[in-house]
């Protein structure tokens, strides 16, 4: 009995300064998975602090409304086209009529598709339109066709004709169209250049046209570059909302990317991994549902965080000047009371971000558990050894 009293004095002796000198020092001689709740919340030893905020209705609120998003309909307003207007690179094929007599074209060859009729159609050989926007009219010169319709160009030729061919009537057909195009690009069945027509064709439509996308729609997001302007939105979103399948304009790039959405959680949770997510985006309770949930025997309930860089205009409570990336974003820890079961309902309105850290904090009675794990671990021998040596005395 003497040397397991001995035993326990040098225990004592080794372990309970620490304990008595400060949890912080306490902490720091048992391994963790990070820091417990005091830790984050304090930041005592860090020279510049990131603020933690508590997650509260008014800040789910906050952050949700700075969460909104630009959407195609605002950044890109419809604007219905009158009709095809023609460009450089376009193909095109002048056909004219001439009422009997003919007095110009009445000596050309005439087009086999007139038949029989008294009018005679003289239908010149296709032509593409030149660099400077012009076609050659025979007896009428160069006609400027560039950002013009057909309709507009067949005035124009009518009225150059006018006094040199028998009440000349005009046909101008676009074969091949060249400029009125969009681009698609990305995870799809093939990439194409579709041409644009007076019908005014979708954004969905383009990606029919490409052979539709090649991943799950939840996982798909949709980027538009039009006039210098970049902008994303979840493929899910534009078939939810009608109004997102804009009319697509000439020199749009549509570009379908297969960019998951995902946050990382850590701590004592379910699981420690990194978890994808709906580019649509999840809430705070969704996420805590995906990551397992928490570990009852380890987790503090009052201890969840969420790490994240936030836009500054959804912080709702900054005392003290913030810190900011290159990208204008400050560094900002939220944290959630799950002991109150309002929290469950906020959670639910609360959005996950993509590339966000869920952490949750070890209990404090986990981190006593481990001091008596570590002292049982040292006794138990030094009393097995010490029976051991009584039986041997006897």
């Amino acid at each position: 009995m003497k040397t397991i009293r001995l035993c326990m004095r040098m225990v004592a002796a080794v372990m309970l300064p620490p304990v008595l000198a400060g949890c912080s020092l306490f902490h720091s001689w048992f391994p963790s998975s990070g820091p417990v709740k005091y830790q984050v919340v304090e930041q005592e030893e860090i020279e510049s602090p990131i603020p933690v905020v508590e997650i509260s209705e008014h800040v789910a609120r906050q952050v949700l409304a700075a969460q909104k998003r630009t959407v195609f309909s605002e950044a890109f307003p419809d604007k219905f086209a009158t009709g095809y207007l023609l460009g450089p690179g376009d193909m095109v094929e002048v056909s004219v009529w001439e009422a009997p007599p003919a007095t110009l074209f009445g000596a050309t060859v005439l087009d086999p598709r007139a038949g029989p009729a008294t009018t005679r159609v003289t239908t010149f050989p296709e032509q593409m339109v030149a660099t400077d926007g012009t076609i050659t009219v025979p007896f009428a010169g160069s006609v400027p066709v560039a950002g013009k319709s057909p309709r507009e160009i067949e005035t124009d030729i009518a009225k150059r004709l006018s006094g040199k061919a028998h009440q000349p009537q005009l046909l101008v057909r676009v074969l091949r169209n060249a400029t009125s195009t969009v681009t698609v690009v990305g995870e799809l069945g093939q990439s194409v250049r579709m041409p644009l027509t007076a019908k005014g064709e979708l954004l969905l439509d383009a990606l029919v046209a490409a052979g539709g996308v090649r991943q799950p729609v939840g996982k798909m997001t949709i980027q538009l570059s039009r006039g210098g302007r970049v902008l994303a939105m979840p493929l899910e979103s534009i078939i939810q909302d009608p109004r997102q399948n804009i009319v697509l304009q000439p020199g749009d790039v549509i570009t379908a990317l297969h960019q998951p959405w995902s946050f990382t959680a850590l701590g004592a949770t379910g699981k420690n991994e990194e978890i994808y997510f709906e580019t649509q985006g999840i809430t705070l309770a969704q996420a805590l549902g995906r990551m397992g949930g928490l570990k009852d025997e380890r987790a503090d309930a009052r201890g969840v965080f969420v790490f994240r860089f936030e836009d500054p205009a959804a912080i709702v409570s900054a005392d003290k000047p913030m810190l900011l990336t290159p990208e204008g974003k400050a560094p900002i820890v939220y944290r959630v009371d799950l002991k109150d079961p309002r929290t469950f309902l906020i959670a639910q309105n609360f959005p996950v971000r993509n590339k966000d850290v869920i952490y949750i904090a070890n209990a404090p009675a986990a981190e006593l558990q481990k001091f008596m794990n570590l002292v049982s671990s040292v006794l138990v021998p030094a009393s097995i050894g010490a029976s051991y040596g009584l039986l041997l005395a006897r």
